[in-house]
């Protein structure tokens, strides 16, 4: 599995406590609250809304919250205006990182997000200058045990895939335009394949490999501190990480 996505697959699994559940569940009702009021409440046709609010019952979200935050978003409770920033910038050894926010003070989110790559030795740089090395797809990764490689190939073809990886000794990854996210997603579920994770994200064009633990460490420190921040919704990174340095620094790193 990929650098970032194995990272994010060593966290959700280490991810139980209740305060980190809790930051959850405010970035997942901030993207549907947000996605209601620039797409509409109907999940029928609204494709961002109908991802948030998947992402809201993988997380065992209560009924009760998502149908609040729909409401919000669409004008029938009164709730905070929350608008999106990106900011691009670089980790120890060069490594590439977007972050995604959704805030309701842009003023605030910029210079916290400034001070968390200066304290944990990154830093920010210019609108462009690391978006380019990325592009956004549908994501979807799937525990090997489920399903045959072959079996998966002519399941979910059909329906949009641009490619299917299976070098993770554990996990196939499937690739596809956002536009067909939906339609890979319905064809994994006709099957009953549960994912490990599905969602849009961005693929890097290339990967900076890093092997060095204290590297490493800064690396994952900073990506882990952007993410714990109210405001950030996402983040993306080149970084190429051997696994077991991966599961070594995790673990350092959860204390």
């Amino acid at each position: 599995m990929s650098g970032h996505s194995k990272w994010a697959t060593i966290k959700h699994k280490k991810g139980a406590a209740d305060a980190k559940r809790g930051r959850i569940f405010t970035k997942i009702i901030r993207e549907i609250t947000v996605a209601a009021k620039d797409g509409g409440g109907n999940i029928e046709t609204n494709p961002r809304l109908r991802t948030a609010i998947g992402r809201a019952k993988e997380a065992n979200m209560p009924n009760d919250n998502v149908k609040t935050a729909i409401q919000k978003g669409t004008g029938e409770l009164p709730g905070v205006s929350y608008e999106s920033a990106n900011y691009e910038g670089y980790a120890t050894g060069g490594v590439a990182i977007i972050v995604d926010t959704l805030t309701d003070n842009k003023n605030r989110s910029s210079s916290e997000i400034r001070n968390i790559f200066t304290k944990k030795g990154g830093n920010l740089a210019g609108t462009g200058s690391v978006s380019w090395q990325f592009a956004t797809k549908g994501y979807i990764s799937l525990d090997k045990k489920q399903i045959s490689e072959d079996d998966l190939y002519n399941s979910v073809l059909d329906a949009g895939v641009q490619d299917i990886k299976a070098e993770d000794p554990a996990f196939y990854e499937i690739y596809c335009d956002p536009k067909d996210f939906e339609k890979v997603k319905a064809a994994v579920q006709a099957k009953n394949l549960k994912w490990e994770e599905a969602d849009l994200t961005k693929v890097p064009s290339n990967k900076v490999k890093v092997e060095d633990a204290g590297v490493a460490k800064q690396i994952l420190g900073l990506i882990e501190a952007l993410e714990d921040h109210d405001d950030v919704q996402k983040v993306y990174s080149n970084f190429d990480i051997p696994d077991a340095l991966l599961e070594q620094v995790a673990k350092e790193i959860e204390g």
